[in-house]
């Protein structure tokens, strides 16, 4: 019984068939990053590939540079700034449209985790639980998580009061408590409603 992605998908939609997936939406601060992921041959695919969330952390390092080795690769981003101007949901539509672009080479179809893909310049289908299924999916999932934390704990170089090397930026108690004692910072979302709610508090103290 096969257990994990496979390349069914991109067979069934139509080769060559690339995957996007993001990591970053629900976190208090910093961007939301997305990855696009086209093989450059689908029999030379690195082992071990699976949803980031199913993954340790060493697993995702060592993956991340044999996915750059094997695959066509696109990164894009939205920053707390444009995530508060337009939305986490359509940030996210955007960053992943700027991943998309970053892939010089043709696309007959993409595959996007989750429902709500957003208008690519191909065939374009959101597959729910996508980085379970899909293997280019799980690659990008991968790629944007790993991204994203290194951009991260570059990040709390210069805030290190946040402990966003360990929490990604997520609301967890260490951040909630630094945000408690140091205020909100330029990479905060203060469209979130705990940040939005503090803010509220400063104003109001």
């Amino acid at each position: 019984m096969v257990t994990g992605p496979t390349l069914d998908l991109e067979f069934l939609y139509g080769w060559p068939a690339c995957g996007i997936d993001e990591a970053g939406r629900g976190p208090w601060a910093g961007p939301v990053v997305a990855a696009c992921v086209l093989w450059r041959d689908p029999k030379q695919i690195p082992h071990g590939l699976h949803d980031s969330k199913q993954l340790s952390k060493l697993k995702r390092d060592r993956l991340f540079p044999l996915i750059q080795e094997a695959a066509f690769v696109g990164v894009g981003l939205c920053d707390a700034e444009e995530i508060d101007q337009m939305n986490i949901l359509n940030a996210t539509k955007l960053a992943m449209t700027r991943a998309f672009e970053q892939i010089d080479h043709p696309i007959a179809v993409a595959l996007v985790d989750g429902n709500q893909p957003p208008a690519l310049a191909c065939k374009t289908i959101g597959i729910v639980k996508g980085d379970s299924l899909s293997l280019s999916v799980a690659a990008a999932s991968i790629i944007a998580k790993v991204t994203r934390d290194q951009m991260m704990e570059r990040l709390a170089v210069d805030y290190p009061q946040y402990g966003w090397e360990r929490n990604a930026g997520y609301g967890t108690a260490e951040h909630q408590q630094a945000l408690k004692q140091f205020g909100v910072t330029a990479h905060h979302r203060r469209s979130y409603a705990p940040i939005r709610a503090m803010l509220h508090e400063n104003e109001a103290a």
